[in-house]
């Protein structure tokens, strides 16, 4: 059951427009009441596209080994997000989740973005 500050696999098609398609690693928001409630996952994707180290709204938050290299993983606040984890079979990610400061930096992007308080 994915909880506030996992990091899952989860299947963002299908896509439409800019917003991110295939499987992509997504760090959760919502806590684990909401999500078992609901089966909604309320939380922001990740990418280590490199564009996103001039992207004011990512957020870099350590390294994605690849087979032939070492990536920067990115958490793209600007993009948030709610699926249905169960029906998209969300899978735990290696990473397990982000570490308190990482994921306060984050919350801090997106409150700049949409000004909860």
């Amino acid at each position: 059951m994915p909880d506030r500050q996992d990091i899952i696999w989860i299947d963002c098609n299908p896509q439409v427009g800019q917003e991110m398609r295939d499987i992509h690693p997504f760090l959760v928001l919502s806590p684990r009441i909401f999500n078992a409630k609901t089966s909604l996952v309320i939380g922001l994707p990740m990418t280590t596209a490199e564009y996103n180290a001039d992207n004011p709204f990512a957020v870099a938050v350590g390294q994605a080994k690849r087979v032939k290299a070492t990536q920067t993983s990115y958490v793209l606040c600007h993009q948030p997000k709610s699926f249905d984890w169960r029906l998209r079979r969300a899978k735990p990610h290696p990473l397990g989740g982000l570490s308190g400061g990482l994921f306060e930096q984050v919350c801090e992007r997106l409150n700049q973005i949409i000004c909860l308080g």
